[in-house]
């Protein structure tokens, strides 16, 4: 026989060559199994004893655990240990005493296994393997418990409400859920929690510690379950499957929570207004929002939030890495949920669906948001005006027209917006980029809500009602602009000629013929414009094409407005009355003109020799007095014009066509 060293007796413990059963597991075996074990137990001591080892004593407090008996107790009321040697390390909790240090990193264990087992996140030896689908475990607890994945074995029960673990760890975590104890608190900043290890890996959220690396990319993380995790990332794997739905997960905890969107359980309740959370991370995000705690603080500029994603988001402003990119398209994020949800553009996948209204959802938090449309929940509100939220990104973005603060800027053209979103959607006029295609008429466009409303045109949905008058819109910022013409209610006022706007995008649409801005190019003439909507009009001109058509008389038109103008002039409506002389208009620009007639304002003046004008057009068709510029040509006899209303007026001379007067357009 091959003997140890005095070097070697003095490295070996007990503890090293047991085989450990819990007290609920040894009363899972047999007779026949406990005299097996009690056997194999013995051999180890006799070839412990031939090298020096006194084991008899160690023997008989081994089998106390599976017992459960205890025979060391200090004192009345203190913690019970089966072993004097389980009393010792207990008591090295309190004297916080570390005798095992790791050469290669210097972090310091209470016992010399503890270091065995840390050792091996340096060399990344993993010896515990499992049979059924070959995965590695550096420790045989972990692979037991993973081995109950397979078995679907949850020995620990819950005395109380009867739910089963796993894990002991786990029960003990549950269990507190009921008593609502906490007993392991952070010294640092007070937060508590239900076990040692969550409060481990909290205290690495203030020491910036991350001993989990990642060996495919580098990336570190402050627990082994978060790095496995992302290794999944690099191998595809999603081992956790759904078996309502067959969608798969990297984490066993990522499926339970999934589970939830099927049976409706949100078991985290918030105490101060009732409201129920799928995930305790959730209901913690949430109480924030009563607290105004923000712990997570941006080191370069002090900037805090409530969510650490959003730190590491921000933290990306400063940066401007982005280090999660789409393989389909190559667009680049600067967190992997950011990706999982722009991945779903790809897929057309929409997991989050409102059981009210049927209409479906990328990501959770849109639906939440959407949620609010119905419930008219504005939780969020402004501290300056009063005014009241959906989303807190609306809020930070409405906060901006109060600081004036703009800072996301284009590169290409310098134009500042308030939120990064606005910016991306802008870049596009720049790239001529239209992503979001129609399946039925092939139209394309910048943004998916564009696309939303264009769908309406083809189903005929008008989901935005007015509770005052019943008429329904297939905008929402069509229904708040209509809803002020029952108040009168113009909110929005220019600042250079104190003109007011029912909308803010009327009156950002209005200040460019202030500032001579027209952002929008036609690619065919070079023309411009103050607004998209006048672009697409403008482009039908090349095109020809008037997709909206009149079913009363077939006349066809660019723009959906000029229609509805349009069929004024069948129905003899005329929603726009002046004040002053109480003459009816059909558009709301036409009483503007009119008003003119009362104020005597003339807004449009001629730079060259200052006559001023009631109308735009007016002006336009001035300065080409100076000019001698006729751009508008009739095409049957040559004839050109300095307005193509002139134009127009000119073609019924041809067509023998007449003006519409009366309440009937021939």
């Amino acid at each position: 026989m091959e003997y140890f060293s005095e070097q070697d007796q003095n490295s070996v413990a007990f503890e090293d060559v047991t085989v450990n059963f819990t007290k609920e597991e040894w009363a899972l075996l047999d007779p026949s199994q406990k005299n097996l074990y009690r056997d194999v137990m013995q051999e180890v001591l006799r070839n412990l004893a031939s090298i020096g080892f006194s084991g008899s004593n160690y023997f008989q407090k081994h089998v106390q655990t599976h017992t459960g008996e205890t025979s060391n107790r200090r004192k009345q009321r203190r913690k019970p240990f089966i072993s004097s040697a389980n009393l010792q390390l207990h008591e090295q909790t309190h004297t916080r005493k570390k005798l095992y240090q790791c050469e290669q990193c210097g972090k310091a264990f209470t016992t010399s296994s503890y270091l065995q087992i840390h050792k091996r996140t340096h060399t990344g030896e993993k010896p515990y393997e499992c049979k059924q689908c070959g995965k590695a475990f550096t420790t045989s607890s972990n692979l037991q418990i993973h081995n109950r994945t397979h078995t679907g074995e949850k020995p620990y029960e819950c005395k109380q409400c009867g739910k089963t673990f796993t894990q002991s760890i786990q029960l003990n975590s549950h269990e507190q859920t009921h008593t609502g104890k906490k007993p392991y608190e952070c010294k640092q900043c007070g937060k508590a929690f239900t076990t040692s290890s969550y409060l481990q890996i909290h205290k690495r959220t203030h020491t910036g510690e991350k001993p989990y690396e990642c060996k495919d990319c580098g990336k570190s993380f402050t627990s082994s379950s978060h790095l496995h995790s992302h290794e999944r990332t690099h191998t595809g794997k999603k081992p956790y499957e759904c078996k309502q739905c067959g969608k798969a997960f990297t984490r066993s905890s990522y499926l339970k929570i999934h589970k939830r969107t099927h049976t409706g359980e949100k078991p985290y309740e918030c105490k101060q207004c009732g409201k129920v959370f799928t995930t305790s991370s959730s209901l913690q995000i949430h109480n924030r929002t009563h607290t105004g705690e923000k712990p997570y603080e941006c080191k370069q500029c002090g900037k805090a939030f409530t969510q650490s994603i959003q730190l590491l988001s921000h933290e990306h402003t400063h940066t401007g890495k982005k280090p999660y990119e789409c393989k389909q398209c190559g667009k680049a994020f600067c967190s992997s949920s950011y990706l999982q949800i722009h991945e779903r553009s790809h897929t057309g996948e929409k997991p989050y669906k409102c059981k009210q209204c049927g209409k479906a959802f990328t990501a959770s938090f849109y639906l939440q948001v959407h949620k609010r449309s119905h419930t008219g929940e504005k939780p969020y509100e402004c501290e300056q005006c009063g005014k009241a939220f959906a989303s807190t990104s609306d809020l930070h973005s409405h906060e901006r027209t109060h600081t004036g603060k703009k800072p996301y800027e284009c590169k290409q053209c310098g134009k500042a917006f308030t939120r990064s979103s606005y910016l991306q959607i802008h870049k596009r006029i720049h790239t001529g980029e239209k992503p979001y295609e129609c399946e039925k008429c092939g139209k394309a466009f910048t943004t998916s809500s564009n696309l939303q409303i264009h769908n309406r045109t083809h189903t005929g949905e008008k989901p935005y009602e007015c509770k005052q008058c019943g008429k329904a819109f297939t905008q929402s910022i069509q229904l708040h602009s209509h809803e002020q013409t029952h108040t009168g209610k113009k909110p929005y006022e220019c600042k250079q000629c104190g003109k007011a706007f029912t909308t803010s995008s009327y009156l950002q649409i209005h200040k460019r013929t202030h500032t001579g801005e027209k952002p929008y190019e036609c690619k065919d003439c070079g023309k411009s414009f103050t607004s998209s909507s006048h672009l697409h009009s403008h482009e039908r001109t090349h095109t020809r094409k008037k997709p909206y058509e009149c079913k009363q008389c077939g006349k066809a038109f660019t723009m959906s407005s000029y229609l509805k103008i349009h069929k004024r002039t069948h129905t003899g409506e005329k929603p726009y009355e002046c004040k002053q002389c109480g003459k009816a208009f059909t558009t709301s620009s036409s009483l503007q003109i009119h008003n003119r007639t009362h104020t005597g304002e003339k807004p449009y003046e001629c730079k060259q020799c200052g006559k001023a004008f009631t109308q735009s057009i007016q002006l336009l068709s001035h300065v080409c007095t100076h000019t001698g510029k006729k751009p508008y040509e009739c095409k049957q006899c040559g004839k050109a014009f300095t307005a193509s209303s002139y134009l127009k007026i000119h073609k019924q001379t041809h067509t023998g066509e007449k003006i519409c007067e009366g309440k009937q357009c021939g």
